[in-house]
């Protein structure tokens, strides 16, 4: 796959927060060593990563996940050769021992329920330093999917960013010291192909950003298995007036 190159200034507003990059690379460094040696130990059980060739080796990029267990996140950004930004509800900032993980990670976090300006705004940040942004679209955890909010699609109209749908399966019942889970199959993630949002100027309405998100959520259900797929199963009904490859 050909080198993406970092989003233009020119694409994204200038955030009033300024994101970093090299300030926060050393603490994930230390983070990523942690996961690769002790968290698979007994975090979960990796079986298969596939689609790696789908993940530009630099420049901005949206991974839009399905979000059926708590450590979906984690599963991603932990098997990447990236490091990546996740969004992630401000509540997991309180999690008992596992709150200190997105507070030394910088991860983004999002007031649910609500239009969380500043939230995009940080994401927007991160993609303009040509990083990747983890978002998980439908906003909770589901067992399969549903309708999705349009803060992806607001997030790669402004940024010009490629979004990569990433197909997770096998979390569910991680982490566990149970001997039955870990014997049964593990998870897998797919990463599918990257597309884009033609570019348009101005403000899109809100009807426009909504057949977007579903476009694109079509193209994440197209690379699950049929029982996740969930609002979006009938696939016969995915559009593409928005989208273009790569």
């Amino acid at each position: 796959m050909a080198d993406q190159p970092a989003i233009s200034n020119s694409k994204i507003q200038t955030s009033k927060r300024h994101y970093d990059h090299a300030r926060r690379e050393p603490v994930r460094r230390v983070l990523r060593w942690l996961i690769d040696n002790i968290a698979w130990r007994w975090l979960a059980k990796i079986d298969r990563i596939d689609g790696l060739e789908n993940l530009p080796p630099r420049g901005a990029a949206i991974l839009m996940i399905n979000h059926i267990a708590f450590i979906d996140p984690i599963v991603v950004l932990g098997n990447l050769p990236r490091n990546i930004v996740p969004m992630a509800k401000v509540e997991a900032y309180n999690y008992p021992v596992w709150g200190i993980f997105p507070w030394l990670w910088d991860v983004i976090p999002v007031h649910r329920g609500e239009a969380d300006r500043e939230a995009l705004t940080r994401a927007l940040a991160v993609l303009n330093a040509g990083e990747i942004v983890l978002v998980a679209p439908q906003g909770t955890r589901q067992p399969a999917l549903r309708s999705a909010k349009e803060g992806i699609a607001y997030l790669a109209h402004k940024s010009g960013a490629p979004i990569i749908p990433v197909a997770i399966e096998g979390t569910v019942g991680f982490p566990s010291i149970s001997r039955r889970r870990w014997s049964q199959p593990g998870v897998t993630v797919r990463l599918g192909k990257p597309f884009r949002f033609k570019p348009s100027a101005g403000r899109l309405p809100r009807e426009a950003l909504k057949q977007m998100t579903d476009e694109a959520m079509y193209r994440l259900a197209s690379i699950l298995p049929e029982h996740r797929r969930g609002a979006y199963g009938d696939l016969s009904k995915a559009t593409s007036e928005y989208v273009v490859e790569g």
